[in-house]
């Protein structure tokens, strides 16, 4: 990883950690549930546990129709229930289930105790710091893409 420039570094570590974090979870639990799908569920769980399926497809690296399809399948996995808008039936609105809820819980648990494990190999102050600087806001955007 020596030769690695930064996106290719965060990009490596991000993957890293998301396989892990999908094998601790899926060797543990009965139910398995992919990385694309703890996605979907992180975004309906941060808009207060319902959102629209559009609006997810807005806010997620994932295609519309694979969006669909995972919802189907949390859906079928009970992680979450599909309803129409009672306003507009072409809307369809998704909220987690008691049993998502406290998936995604457990989940968020999980990922603290990973980020402790690393914490005590970095330390806090290098962990804090890291996530400092994630948060910070780099200047970029998509419009950046036109100096390219």
């Amino acid at each position: 990883m020596d030769s690695l420039n930064l996106i290719d570094l965060i990009h490596e570590r991000h993957i890293q950690l998301r396989k892990l974090t999908e094998q601790i979870w899926n060797d543990q639990n009965e139910k398995r549930i992919s990385n694309s799908e703890w996605y979907i569920l992180t975004k309906i769980y941060q808009e207060k546990g319902e959102t629209t399926i559009s609006n997810i497809t807005k806010q997620v690296y994932i295609t519309r129709q694979a969006t669909h399809k995972f919802i189907k399948l949390l859906e079928e996995k009970k992680l979450v229930e599909v309803k129409n808008v009672e306003h507009d039936k072409r809307v369809k609105a998704v909220r987690l289930t008691n049993f998502g809820l406290n998936s995604v819980k457990r989940n968020i648990a999980l990922k603290k105790e990973l980020e402790n494990k690393i914490a005590e190999k970095l330390g806090t102050e290098e962990v804090d710091r890291l996530k400092e600087v994630l948060r910070t806001d780099w200047g970029i955007s998509t419009e950046t893409t036109k100096m390219v």
